[in-house]
């Protein structure tokens, strides 16, 4: 795959200057939004920035070039450590190049596996038009396919950490399998952990779950809901009742593929 250049990031509240190697222009979403910006998502930007602390454990689930990764293994310091997992063979060369390029390998830990329910072998469908919306499921079109291996997310965690801090989790529909290898670890651990993670009820569906099933999951935890406006730069309070009935009313709609990004945890102070 043929380079995409590297830009130096412009971050709110940056925790160092930072820099990441791009897909090539027109590849991917993220990248392409990146070299215009410079910065992803501004408000969701702030918002794990004020999510990760100095020393914190943090899981990126669904890493693609690193973005986040490198995010938080900044923020985090040198006592904090960075496990992420990105099964796409591009995009874990691209994420291990950008971790090293900003001298954090020390703190993060990085895996080429899928996080599910289940261990064992599948494939990732890969996307034609945008290297980010890769899937572990065939969906409702065409897709390449490549060789992956599953892993469950207490298996591999849970021997390393005792907490998870900050949780990322962006699978492009799998996320409920992903919570469901996680949920014993982040039910057992000592202290709560903070979770952000993409919540698109079409993509759900067709990977075998719903928008509600994530929701009544993620409220075993008992954490507050907040939905996260990136219009108005703001977290807005929600509760599992209203986002799971939300969730059912946009399953119920023929193609609407409607999504909200979402926090389950306390809110940072921004």
């Amino acid at each position: 795959m043929t380079g995409g250049g590297t830009i130096e990031l412009a971050l709110p509240s940056p925790p160092g200057p930072l820099q990441l190697r791009l897909h090539p222009p027109g590849a991917d979403l993220v990248s392409d939004r990146l070299r215009e910006a410079r910065c992803w998502e501004p408000f969701e930007t702030r918002l794990c920035l004020g999510l990760v602390t100095p020393g914190a454990v943090c899981v990126d689930v669904g890493a693609n070039l690193g973005y986040f990764t490198v995010l938080a293994a900044a923020q985090a310091g040198p006592g904090g450590r960075v496990y992420a997992f990105e099964p796409d063979p591009d995009n874990f060369a691209l994420l291990s190049a950008n971790v090293a390029l900003n001298g954090l390998t020390d703190r993060c830990t990085l895996s080429p596996l899928a996080l599910s329910e289940h261990a064992g072998e599948g494939f990732l469908y890969r996307s034609g038009d945008n290297l980010g919306d890769h899937q572990v499921y065939p969906g409702d079109g065409e897709r390449p396919a490549v060789p992956i291996r599953f892993a469950r997310g207490e298996a591999v965690l849970g021997s390393a950490v005792d907490a998870i801090d900050f949780l990322k989790v962006d699978t492009q529909g799998s996320e409920a399998a992903v919570l469901a290898g996680l949920l014993p670890l982040l039910l057992r651990q000592p202290r709560p952990p903070a979770i952000l993670v993409e919540l698109t009820p079409f993509s759900l569906a067709l990977a075998g779950s719903s928008g509600r099933a994530l929701v009544e999951a993620l409220a075993t935890l008992d954490l507050p809901f907040w939905i996260v406006d990136h219009v108005a730069g703001r977290l807005a309070a929600s509760d599992a009742d209203a986002l799971a009935t939300w969730c059912d009313n946009v399953a119920a709609t023929p193609g609407d593929r409607g999504f909200m990004n979402i926090l389950v945890g306390c809110a940072p102070v921004l």
